[in-house]
Formats: C-alpha cells, structure tokens, sequence
C-alpha cells in the first residue's frame, strides 16, 4: 500500500475520537512513506446536522464523489464512516470494482435508538449490510468484535488506538486555583444524551465534578446542575491540563467502542472510573489503571487510591505508530483477500 484514500463524514470542525483518530494515522502513515489523502464533506456543499451543527453533511451525487476518488489514483480506498458520503463512496467502490475497507467507530443504533423509537434490530442489518461489502472491517476491541461477529457481521480486523504521551503527561501545572475545591472529578466529550453524563452528576461525591466538552445538551445540564463546573470545548495543551489536574476520570458512557480519552486520563496519570462495558473493559480492565464497577460511585471513590504512576505506565503500552502499523497490515491483508477472491470467481467462471 503506497497510497491510502480515507473518506470520512467525521471531519473538523467536530472534535471527537474518530476525527483525532483519522488524524494520527494520516501524521503515522505518511512517516512510514504512504502518502494519504482525505475525502470530506468540506470538499462539497454541506449543511449542518439537525442537533448536532458541528457536523457537516454532504450534499452530493456519486458521480462527484466518483470523480473525486479516481483523481486522487490511490492504491487503497477506506471508507471510515456510515454518513452519507461513506455511502456513496461505497455505492462508487463496488461499481467500480475498488477494494476497500471499513471501520465500525460508533454504536449508532444505540444513538439512534436512544433520540427516536428506531429498533436496533433494524439499524444494525443496515449497517451490517454496508460493513459486510468491503474486504475487511476494523475494530478496536475484542468487546465490539464479538458482538458485531453475534449481529453477522464478517471479516473484521483489529485495529486499536493510541495516544499522544508528550501532550498528556502527569506534569502540567494544574488549571484550578485555591477557589476549586478537590478532590476533582473529571469527564471530558461531546455532551450529548448518549454519553450519559447524567450518571456522573448525579453521584453523591466529594469535592468538585468538571465536565469538558460541548454539545446539545450542554445547556440543559448547566441549568439543572449548577454546582458542576462546565468549562466547554478544550484543545491541544489545555485540555491536557484538565486531564492532568484531575483526581479520577469518570466515564459514565454505555455505548461507546473504545474511548479514546480513557487513555488520555491514564497517559496524564489520572485513574479512571466506569462502567464494566464495552471500552473500559478493553482498554482498561484488570490493568490498575482504574476502577470498573455497576456502582458508579463506589468506582470513583475507589479510583482516587489508585497509583497515579501506574496509570502512566500502563498508558505507554499504547501508540499511535503501532495504530498506524496495524492499520497498515490490515489493508495489505484486505488487498489480498481481494485478489484472492476474485481469483476463485474467475476459477468457477472458467
């Protein structure tokens, strides 16, 4: 693979894990010489989501996206997202003939099922459908591979995620003052009815709970929990700080695949409290680096014994250069199944 086309939904300006993601593996992959090129909604018209403006939808037909992929000639298509652009681009690639692979970054189904009365049922054939046309599907965990592998989906691979040990470090100077009182409990995302950020400010805990990030529900919490110190979106060394300057990370959230920011905690030295679901469990299970547990609180008062230098150790397993590799050997491994599948077509036809 000496060229890579990635076409994704997910782009700036959302801030989330597959956006950052998407953009570690490109900064990865072009160190190891593959050049990489991205197919986005900025690239056409778009228009905002309904509840969710951040994220752009494109406007467009498949013939332009058709243009698009072949005039940017690369030797391997990945399609990222479910969104209307991953969709055409995968309606083009099985037109044309294009091998390409997919990733599964999001329950979607269960955000969906969580705003409107849509079965799961339902969504999860649609997206088994799209997921099982390509040669190869990406996973992060063993937790999301067997369940997808129950729902029939086929052919999956292993592709899990890294983090940024430079900028989440345990050695930034804290961003609370005197006037802030400790021990502090942090979540840090999209502030959004599927994160389940109600768990957490909800519990009966000491000291100070800090919520980072934006989204729909935003205002709504601010209202109904005004003891909650709300700092909105961060970024780059400042959001490192709040990681830093936390006592336990508690991720409250039942549907994510992965959750990148769990190894952002632990790489700065914060140990986490969540859920034994799906993410936790994989990332950071019966490693020390946290607590997982049905009670919540129980979890995050336990969380604040933990060894914050264990926590940074146990966070240096993780890379994104070893992302980037497996990646890497994954479309290599979809290239020839490809190859190899066509060759047996051909057998039969003969």
């Amino acid at each position: 693979m000496s060229s890579l086309l990635i076409v994704t939904d997910a782009w700036r300006p959302q801030i989330n894990g597959v956006v950052r993601s998407l953009e570690k593996l490109a900064e990865e992959l072009s160190a190891l010489g593959v050049r990489v090129e991205f197919l986005t909604p900025l690239e056409f018209k778009n228009i905002p989501m309904p509840s969710y403006p951040e994220i752009r939808l494109s406007v467009t037909w498949p013939a332009a996206v058709r243009k698009r992929i072949s005039s940017f000639n690369c030797s391997h298509l990945h399609i990222a997202t479910e969104g209307p652009l991953g969709l055409m681009a995968q309606r083009v690639a099985r037109q044309e003939g294009l091998v390409f692979t997919t990733s599964y970054h999001t329950r979607f189904p269960e955000y969906l099922n969580a705003r409107l009365p849509i079965p799961l049922s339902l969504s999860y054939a649609w997206l088994r459908r799209f997921h099982n046309s390509g040669s190869g599907c990406m996973v992060a965990t063993q937790s999301l591979e067997n369940e997808l592998a129950q729902r029939g989906f086929k052919r999956m691979m292993r592709w899990s995620r890294g983090v940024d040990h430079d900028r989440f470090r345990p050695d930034h100077e804290s961003v609370f003052n005197g006037g802030v009182e400790g021990p502090i409990f942090l979540n840090v995302g999209r502030v959004a009815i599927e994160k389940n950020i109600e768990a957490f400010l909800q519990l009966d805990l000491p000291g100070t709970k800090v919520v980072v990030g934006d989204g729909p529900q935003l205002e709504l919490l601010k209202q109904k929990y005004p003891d909650v110190l709300f700092t909105g979106a961060k970024q780059g060394d400042e959001l490192a700080q709040y990681y830093a300057s936390a006592d336990v990370f508690v991720f409250p959230s039942l549907t994510d695949t992965f959750g990148n920011v769990l190894l952002e905690a632990i790489s700065s030295g914060t140990p986490v409290a969540a859920y034994p679901v799906m993410g936790p469990i994989d990332v950071i299970g019966n490693s020390g680096a946290g607590v997982l547990d049905d009670d919540l609180q129980k979890a995050a008062l336990a969380a604040l014994e933990i060894d914050r230098a264990h926590c940074r150790q146990v966070a240096l397993k993780y890379s994104w250069r070893a992302c980037a590799e497996q990646f890497y050997r994954n479309a290599l491994s979809a290239q020839k199944y490809a190859a190899q599948l066509k060759e047996m077509q051909r057998l039969e036809h003969s």
